[in-house]
């Protein structure tokens, strides 16, 4: 809980800084990059994380690397993250500013996980249908779970309605415990 406290608080400020430099997508896609990119390589993560190595010297290391190729907020995130030794919560920062980024554009993550392959007309009537009912507009991510058996799970934020098998069998499972 500690570290998504501290994962939002520098989320917030990186975000401000691209928002006030009008480059909110790319500080985005050069945060992905670089967290992509560090996580790619295990030598790379271990190296990165590790609170062995000197910090002077992964801090070179890193302007090495990425210097040009990241935007200079982008960069000076990763120098502060190492600087502070907050190397490990690089992921959780750049999953809490795409969060900013949407909600700043008036969006909200939808994830609808289906048991089969579901049809682009019916998933375009679905998030139609969520974008009337909740007033919002989503980005969305779709995929297939066979574990869910049939049905759908949708999960918007931090609401989520599972109208899946799979989750009724769980439901009938703890109505039947609870009632012994």
């Amino acid at each position: 809980m500690q570290n998504e406290t501290v994962s939002r608080r520098y989320a917030v400020a990186i975000f401000s800084l691209a928002k006030e430099s009008g480059r909110v997508d790319a500080v985005g896609k050069d945060l992905h990059a670089a967290a992509a990119a560090i996580a790619a390589d295990p030598d790379a993560g271990r190296f990165f994380v590790s609170p062995v190595v000197d910090r002077a010297e992964k801090a070179k290391v890193v302007a090495g690397v990425f210097e040009g190729r990241v935007s200079d907020i982008a960069l000076h995130t990763l120098l502060l993250l190492v600087h502070k030794r907050r190397e490990a919560l690089l992921a959780p920062i750049v999953v809490e500013y795409d969060k900013l980024a949407l909600a700043d554009a008036g969006r909200e993550r939808l994830d609808i996980q289906s048991a089969q392959e579901m049809q682009p007309a019916e998933a375009d009537a679905l998030v139609a249908r969520l974008e009337k009912i909740y007033n919002k507009t989503f980005a969305v991510t779709r995929r297939v779970n066979p574990a869910l058996l049939g049905g759908l799970r949708i999960t918007m934020g931090d609401r989520r309605i599972d109208g899946s098998v799979a989750g009724r069998l769980d439901d009938l499972a703890r109505d039947l415990m609870t009632s012994k």
